[in-house]
């Protein structure tokens, strides 16, 4: 997910998006422990695209705490 596409998308969206990265990175846990996981590259993709959901939303919520 690029910075670009997490700035398109609206606060419900950015938090429905967060729920379902963590539930995946979870997944991922999960798989790692109990089957081989092919592609490891995921798990820093996942947490990289959730550390950009998050700093968008705070950053909208720095913005709108400063304009009120």
């Amino acid at each position: 997910m690029t910075p670009k596409e997490v700035r398109k998308l609206n606060d419900e969206e950015l938090d429905v998006e967060i729920e379902r990265m963590k539930r995946r990175h979870f997944e991922l846990r999960t798989q790692a422990v109990t089957e081989k996981i092919e592609d490891t590259s995921q798990f820093a993709r996942i947490k990289k695209d959730i550390a950009r959901l998050m700093t968008e939303r705070n950053a909208r919520r720095r913005a709108a705490a400063t304009e009120a």
